[in-house]
C-alpha cells in the first residue's frame, strides 16, 4: 500500500515522501497514529501542491541567506579584547562574541550554536570562522580580535 507521510519515522521517512508499506503496518500503525495518510488521488495532488509551497520556500530562504553572506563578506568583523603587555588577550574569543559582533556591526542575529572558529583565538589578530545556515549552505567568515 502506498502511504504519504505525515511526519517523519525512524527508519521509514521523512515529511511529504511517498512510500510503499505493508497494508497491515499502513492501517494499524501508520494512518491511526496519524503518521501517514494513504495515497489516494486527492492526497496526491496535496502532497503536490505542499512540495510546491515547499520549493518557493527554499528558494526564499536561498536568496536571503545569500544576501546575508553578501554583507557578511563585505568587511571582516572587528571584536574588541582586552589584551596584557605582550599583545595576548584574557581569555579566548567565543562563538558567543562572534554572533554578538555581527548583530551589533551587521544587524544579523545568527545562533551562536551555527557559527564554529577554525583555530584557538588566543591573541591579537585576523581569524576565520564557518557559519552553517543549514540545508548545505555554509559560508567562511573573516573576522579580526583588537585590543580594547
Amino acid at each position: 500500500m502506498q502511504v504519504i507521510l505525515i511526519k517523519d519515522v525512524n527508519n521509514l521517512g521523512g515529511v511529504n515522501e511517498l512510500i510503499t508499506v505493508k497494508n497491515g503496518y499502513a492501517r494499524n500503525f501508520l494512518i491511526p497514529q496519524k503518521l501517514a495518510v494513504e495515497a489516494n488521488p486527492g492526497n496526491l495532488k496535496m502532497l503536490e501542491e505542499r512540495q510546491k509551497q515547499q520549493k518557493k520556500r527554499e528558494e526564499k530562504m536561498l536568496a536571503e541567506i545569500n544576501k546575508v553572506v553578501e554583507v557578511l563578506k563585505a568587511s571582516p568583523i572587528k571584536i574588541g579584547a582586552k589584551t596584557g603587555t605582550s599583545g595576548k588577550i584574557f581569555g579566548s574569543v567565543t562563538s558567543v562574541q562572534l554572533a554578538r559582533a555581527i548583530r551589533e556591526e551587521k544587524g544579523y542575529d545568527i545562533d551562536r550554536r551555527r557559527i564554529h572558529i577554525l583555530d584557538e583565538v588566543k591573541e591579537l589578530g585576523t581569524y576565520k570562522a564557518k557559519i552553517d545556515f543549514g540545508g548545505g549552505k555554509e559560508t567562511e567568515l573573516e573576522f579580526e580580535v583588537i585590543g580594547e
